[in-house]
């Protein structure tokens, strides 16, 4: 490679991390941003004290069928770290994806409305670079988001419950170790959860110029698919719904670990990035940008 290709080169990786930078320090300095990650740091403590108030008497939480929240809800007074496990069974099916909805939403439309679409465009970022960028952020987003519910319920847990080595769905023992890796890797299967719902509100963002109807869009969008999910009527459908293995990370607290569910999620997440992201590519380097 020539230095001339590599002077060119250079100048373009330095502003792609550029971008990307200014868009994470933009979207997370964002009172909205705050909010939405605080609302999901409450939940597990929420959860917490509620469960501690409801066993003070030495009671127990009743536990629910499968390997669900409710089963995780009757460990949580012998192991805090299951408030962990259940804090993102509860959060997972509406508040994490809302909050990704709305971010994912406002992408690009919020970027048209507030005029400053243009001026990125203006800049040499491109379009195909500027969407990936977005698509990072919201990914990112992800990913902090699903931490913050996690490390509040881990913290929440430690000091209403005690710690120490874990019982399975299955009935065996694993250590605290072998607990907190689990969590982590929940965790990182419940944000790769999003990757859907977040290419799908990318794709919406691209089809408008008003921020709040992307995100109102995106939400409704969720809610709809949420309830089509509970039909049994539609059961030949409902393993197309993104929604549908969502609580299948419940399987890495198995042991052995089910596997099928996990990768029929993981699968079907990449298949939604793939259809929505190319359909919010397509939209969008064919867009007249106005604004």
């Amino acid at each position: 490679m020539s230095q001339a290709e590599l002077a060119v080169r250079a100048p373009r990786l330095t502003w792609t991390f550029g971008l990307l930078r200014s868009e994470l320090v933009t979207t997370f300095r964002r009172w909205r941003t705050l909010a939405l990650l605080g609302v999901l740091a409450a939940v597990p403590i929420l959860v917490g004290i509620a469960v501690k108030v409801e066993t003070r008497d030495g009671s127990s939480v009743g536990r629910g069928n499968g390997g669900g929240g409710p089963a995780f809800i009757a460990e949580i007074t012998n192991n805090g770290l299951f408030l962990v496990f259940t804090a993102l069974a509860a959060t997972l099916p509406f508040f994490l994806p809302m909050a990704i909805g709305v971010v994912a939403g406002d992408a690009i439309a919020g970027e048209a409305s507030g005029g400053t679409l243009r001026y990125l465009l203006v800049a040499p970022a491109g379009r195909t670079r500027l969407l990936l960028t977005k698509y990072a952020t919201v990914m990112t987003f992800c990913v902090v988001a699903t931490l913050v519910v996690a490390l509040s319920a881990l913290t929440v847990g430690a000091l209403l419950f005690p710690l120490g080595d874990l019982t399975t769905i299955s009935g065996t023992q694993i250590s605290f170790a072998e607990g907190l890796g689990r969590a982590l890797l929940i965790a990182l299967v419940v944000a790769a959860s999003l990757v859907g719902i977040a290419a799908l509100g990318l794709f919406v963002s691209t089809m408008t110029s008003s921020g709040i109807a992307a995100m109102a869009t995106t939400v409704g969008l969720l809610i709809t698919v949420q309830i089509l999910d509970q039909i049994p009527q539609l059961h030949a459908l409902q393993p197309y719904f993104f929604s549908h293995y969502w609580l299948s990370f419940a399987d890495l607290m198995r042991e052995p670990v089910y596997w099928d569910d996990l990768v029929k999620n993981l699968g079907l997440q990449a298949l939604y990035a793939a259809v929505f992201g190319s359909a919010a590519w397509a939209r969008f380097t064919a867009k007249d940008i106005t604004a």
